[in-house]
């Protein structure tokens, strides 16, 4: 794996500064996107059978609402 010069860069400062190796810093970066990825796709499967709304409906109730 490689990196842009001035992330690896801040990889060694924060794993000397947390007593971490670079790959634990970048397991424990991609396990957080991959859990916030199955928590939006969970979102998305709660709301999935929710009525979809165009742009314009949501822009027409904002001005009926006075909130534009």
């Amino acid at each position: 794996m490689y990196f842009d010069q001035d992330v690896h860069r801040a990889l060694r400062h924060k794993s000397a500064a947390t007593e971490k190796t670079i790959s634990n810093l970048v397991n424990d970066a991609v396990r957080l996107s991959l859990k916030e990825d199955a928590e939006d796709i969970a979102a998305f499967e709660k709301r999935r059978k929710e009525p979809n709304l165009t742009f314009e409906a949501v822009l027409k109730d904002l001005e009926r609402r006075g909130k534009l």
